[in-house]
């Protein structure tokens, strides 16, 4: 054989090589292909979407701080790098593992809908759905009081030194990182909306990767937050700038709006998969969605199915149907609507349903159940200090940047969270003054025996739900370690319109990453699914396990995102 034939052969090699493990390796072991080792440390560990924030969150553990402390300088620290996808004008949930009294504590810091705002006005101007940018679909930002329930009950550092660096990054400048430079460029179309251009396309245009961008309004907003705390934000000057611009633009969030916002501390709530607990916030985020899934497919064998093979991600995206059927019949905000928890996530009801999955096809068109029987662009990060401390964080403007609307000389801009309420009568989610909307992003949790075990995320509207599943079972049925667990390749599902909470048409579209075999995609196309391809919209992970045996933290951040694992 000569050497041409030889090479051509050993990359022939080579590349089949690759293909197996991009797909999941040996699908029977779990053996996967990942594009790096796990990270390892003793004392802690910090996990984020960008390096440097991950970099600050280890800055902040190394003075002293808690996990909460480095959890917070991190995400504001990304409301300046990544604001694509989150900051001070958005939403914010929180899983925290307390060492101290061993417990779970959950936070919910979404905002409300403007009082002024009714639904008739919405039907006066002819809409049937709520737009996705402009006035219309803001409500009141709650990252800020987040922030500040978070740091009273597990802050360790004075808040002036927790956004420090975020404040020194935003007046000195950063260079943009590759990936957040690609989706920046997007923000273009959002130029003519108050306050974005001047704020967000420096001499008229987006920042590419490498260049140094610098946000001196946000520097003195955040400046004023530190020093006068959350009131600053809700009571004080920044509210009357904020209100002064809401008038001026055609937003309907008034001084009552900011004034009357308050987070809410909520109990995590879960279920056992093989052994393990998975905790997820109750809604009116759609955390509860993972539970559901994973109680529909419990009773299949799927490590015999094999990792990505048709028969694996054939039930997998079934229970999606199945389980996303009630999300969108029944997830809204509890202070409004009587949503069944329990029943939902209960293993009699998934006993129920699972009735509707066809292991032979692919189905169509689904109801949701009665679950009596039983009695949308974002950031995630996750943080462990050297007390055994661990934060599961997840933030999030909605779409990328938001509403479009920058606060005069404020540095930020308003979520855009509104869109996902339901302007349909009598449905649990239709919008209504002072009201939560349904929210996409969820903070993932898991222990084991009563014990931390790992703290995760995965960034991507209805992708995330979609994406907790698949990272469990990568790693519980199929025994890949944290990092392979999250670069392995990964299906999305979506119905005719979501993250909205219109229902499946038609068994909606499943997108495959180039990871998963041939035969598999042909295999799911002759069981009726039908797939397209995507190059995006499969999410973004980062985790922290926790090893009790040796005492160590083990990190993970995908490659799907600009993102780093760091420790000490």
């Amino acid at each position: 054989m000569n050497s041409s034939c030889i090479f051509v052969f050993a990359a022939l090699l080579a590349f089949g090589a690759w293909s197996s493990a991009a797909s999941g390796g040996d699908r029977l072991t779990g053996r996967a292909f990942a594009t790096r080792s796990e990270v390892i440390a003793k004392h802690a560990m910090a996990a984020t979407s960008q390096p440097l924030a991950t970099q600050v969150a280890i800055e902040i553990l190394k003075k002293g701080g808690s996990a909460v402390d480095a959890a917070i300088a991190a995400n504001a620290t990304l409301g300046l790098m990544e604001p694509t996808g989150n900051g001070i004008g958005g939403d914010l949930f929180a899983i925290v593992w307390d060492a101290k009294t061993k417990k779970l504590h959950g936070l919910n810091a979404s905002g409300r809908s403007p009082y002024g705002l009714t639904r008739k006005h919405f039907a006066d101007l002819g809409l049937t759905s709520i737009p996705s940018y402009g006035p219309l679909p803001v409500s009141v930002p709650g990252c800020v009081d987040g922030w500040f329930e978070l740091h009273a009950k597990f802050g360790k550092l004075p808040m002036t030194e927790v956004l420090a660096p975020a404040i020194r990054y935003a007046r000195e400048g950063f260079p943009v990182s590759e990936l957040i430079a690609h989706y920046w460029a997007s923000g273009k179309r959002l130029k003519n909306h108050p306050g974005f251009a001047a704020t967000f396309l420096p001499g008229g245009k987006a920042p590419g990767k490498g260049d140094m961008f610098r946000n001196p309004d946000l520097a003195r907003t955040l400046e004023t937050i530190a020093r006068d705390g959350r009131d600053a934000f809700y009571r004080g000057a920044l509210t009357s700038t904020m209100v002064a611009f809401c008038e001026r633009s055609g937003c309907f969030l008034r001084e009552r709006d900011f004034n009357d916002h308050t987070s809410t501390w909520v109990e995590p709530v879960s279920t056992n998969y093989r052994g393990y607990d998975v905790w997820e916030l109750p809604p009116n985020g759609q955390g509860i969605a993972a539970l559901q899934i994973l109680n529909l497919i419990e009773p299949y064998d799927v490590r015999t199915m094999g990792h990505n093979t048709t028969e694996y991600l054939h039930h997998l995206v079934e229970a999606k149907k199945i389980a996303y059927e009630d999300r969108a019949r029944f997830y809204a905000d509890m202070d409004f609507a009587e949503v069944p928890v329990e029943g939902l996530i209960s293993k009699e009801y998934a006993a129920e349903r699972g009735k509707l999955l066809n292991p032979r096809r692919a189905s169509r068109k689904l109801d949701p159940g009665d679950p009596k029987l039983a009695q949308g662009d974002t950031i995630y990060l996750t943080i462990a200090d050297e007390d055994r401390n661990m934060v599961s964080l997840i933030q999030s403007n909605y779409r990328g940047f938001g509403s479009g609307l920058v606060p005069d000389g404020l540095g930020f801009v308003f979520q855009d969270r509104g869109e996902l309420f339901s302007l349909e009568e009598g449905h649990p989610n239709v919008y209504e003054p002072h009201k939560r909307p349904f929210h996409t992003i969820i903070p993932g949790f898991v222990t084991k025996d009563g014990k931390p075990y790992l703290s995760f995320g995965v960034m991507g509207g209805d992708m995330q739900p979609q994406g907790h599943v698949q990272v469990l079972c990568n790693m519980i049925d199929f025994g890949m370690n944290v990092q392979e667990a999250g670069d392995a390749a990964r299906f999305h599902h979506t119905g005719s319109s979501e993250p909205t909470d219109e229902r499946m048409t038609d068994g909606g579209w499943l997108a495959l990453e180039s990871g998963i075999p041939m035969e598999t995609q042909r295999g799911l196309t002759q069981l009726g699914h039908r797939i397209r391809f995507s190059k995006g919209g499969f999410g973004g992970y980062q985790a922290i396990m926790y090893d009790e045996a040796r005492d160590v933290y083990i990190g993970a951040s995908e490659s799907r995102k600009d993102g780093q694992a760091a420790g000490y």
